[in-house]
């Protein structure tokens, strides 16, 4: 005598359901695998190439004006210049923002200028060029002080700096956004009988770069 045994829909069901749930499984597995292998293979290429940071220096430098009105309100006009230089070999850079200022003994002293983005390719370099202002900008006490201390003793030192931030491009792919903070060191001579304007430095100096 044969038996025949018929399966409940719900034992069919139940079968259906553990195939697709293994399905979905693999397809997690191999879409996991694909994409480690992906991030494997683009740290690789980072590592390989390791960008160096972009390097700034100081071309010129001139104060236009630097005076107080009243005790504590500044007026101030700079220009300055920097060399941008990328000098990876393999590796380009995307400046998306820069932000340029002046400061005096830790002080800001002209508000901030923005300079237009722009793409440095391999071992490329750029000159930049910004006109720095300050209109009645609050500074402390002392400022008046310091600056006639600096004239007796016949220089003046600023420190120029530019924030922003960067992408790398390596072929194809681009990075995610870097901050980073350039810091340049502007000497100039400022003795009782210097020029009242522009006073000026065209003495080249390296900068400092953060990223």
């Amino acid at each position: 005598m044969s038996q025949v045994f018929s399966k409940s829909p719900e034992h069919c069901a139940k079968q259906g359901g553990l195939t697709i749930d293994k399905s979905y499984k693999k397809l997690f597995f191999a879409f996991s695998a694909f994409l480690t292998i992906v991030l494997a293979f683009i740290f690789l290429i980072w590592l390989t190439l390791h960008p160096a940071k972009p390097q700034f220096a100081l071309r010129e430098a001139d104060i236009y004006q630097l005076s107080l009105s009243g005790t504590h309100l500044l007026n101030s006009s700079i220009q300055f210049t920097l060399l941008s230089r990328n000098p990876n070999k393999k590796v380009g850079i995307y400046y998306d923002e820069l932000q340029a200022f002046a400061a005096y003994k830790g002080q800001q002293i002209t508000f901030d200028s923005f300079l237009p983005p722009f793409y440095q390719g391999h071992e490329e370099s750029n000159l930049l060029t910004t006109s720095l202002q300050g209109t009645g900008l609050p500074v402390a006490l002392s400022f008046g002080y310091e600056v006639k201390h600096d004239q007796t003793a016949g220089r003046i030192v600023l420190n120029l700096k530019v924030n922003g931030k960067l992408r790398w491009k390596v072929g194809t792919w681009v990075s995610g956004r870097y901050r980073f903070n350039v810091n340049c060191v502007s000497v100039m001579s400022f003795g009782p009988n210097a020029p009242t304007a522009p006073l000026s430095s065209n003495q080249a100096a390296q900068c400092s770069t953060a990223v």
